[in-house]
């Protein structure tokens, strides 16, 4: 048996308990909010104002640091990163590309519009498949090569390419642009329109445009400048996602295509190598997050 004091303490108990929870509740959102804040801060002051001073580089070319670092569609929207660059006349980039494999695209047309749709939806090969324009030096791409994944246009290697303006490597041109691999046809994030939508890892394929163009012994040299910077969830003109060492790799082509064997690779500052090693434990880490 209870007494009635005990019993209101009790309920008064109770009464205040519950009073308490929603406090508690709303302290801990605003926890998280706040640590959610910091964490974006950061992230945003490093890939923004840290790396930038930290890990620019132009050591071995100085005039790439007048290159732009992203494409952009006709209105002027951001693009793909611009994250390779070639060595080599307009020839020698045409036939390094034919002898690693890789085919040059089509020009957009009524005609190869027709023909990568029916590729894409009849799941029949299209080798030449026209890419989307994206923009440069206030022009469309100059020429873009790809390489078909499977039976039809929707998965394939592509890498559009401009000449530099006013740029050389030992008197040789230089060609930028940005690789990127996609993955699947569908409606942009962005408007009611067809697109490809690209594999979020940008970095893997501006290495798998030159792997296979030093397979094929057509590169003498490969090295790195900085591009746009350490990305690690930024979106481009369709909205799909991309992250990026923030690297912009240069394969020099070899003299009227004479077959080379391995490139020389010039190493980068040993603050870019450890920004690169730390780099590829976070894109772990980033992968990891998004396969679940």
């Amino acid at each position: 048996m209870t007494t009635p004091g005990r019993d209101s303490d009790d309920a008064g108990a109770s009464a205040s308990a519950g009073d308490r929870t929603p406090g508690r509740i709303g302290r801990a959102i605003l926890t998280l909010g706040i640590i959610g804040a910091l964490i974006v801060a950061g992230v945003t002051l490093f890939t923004h104002w840290l790396a930038p001073r930290l890990f620019t580089h132009y050591e071995h070319n100085p005039a790439l640091a007048g290159v732009p670092k992203r494409t952009q569609t006709r209105s002027g929207v951001a693009g793909d990163p611009v994250n390779v660059a070639l060595v080599g006349t307009a020839a020698e980039v045409d036939t390094a590309f034919a002898r690693a494999g890789w085919a040059r695209a089509d020009s957009l047309s009524r005609t190869s519009d027709l023909a990568i749709a029916r590729s894409v939806l009849l799941r029949r090969p299209d080798s030449t498949a026209p890419v989307s324009s994206l923009y440069l030096y206030g022009r469309r791409q100059d020429v873009a090569f790809e390489h078909e994944v499977g039976r039809s246009a929707s998965r394939r290697h592509h890498v559009r390419l401009w000449l530099a303006p006013g740029i050389t490597d030992h008197g040789r041109p230089v060609w930028v642009g940005d690789a990127a691999y996609d993955l699947r046809a569908g409606l942009s994030h962005r408007r009611l329109a067809p697109t490809h939508h690209i594999e979020a890892d940008v970095d893997r394929e501006r290495d798998t445009v030159l792997a296979d163009l030093a397979a094929a012994g057509q590169l003498t040299e490969r090295y790195d400048v900085t591009g746009l910077g350490p990305r690690v969830d930024a979106h481009n003109a369709e909205g799909d996602r991309f992250d990026t060492d923030g690297e912009l790799a240069v394969g020099v082509i070899s003299p009227t295509n004479a077959r080379h064997g391995p490139p020389a690779v010039l190493p980068d500052p040993v603050l870019v190598q450890w920004k690169d090693q730390v780099w590829r434990l976070v894109h772990r880490l980033l992968a990891r997050r998004a396969r679940r």
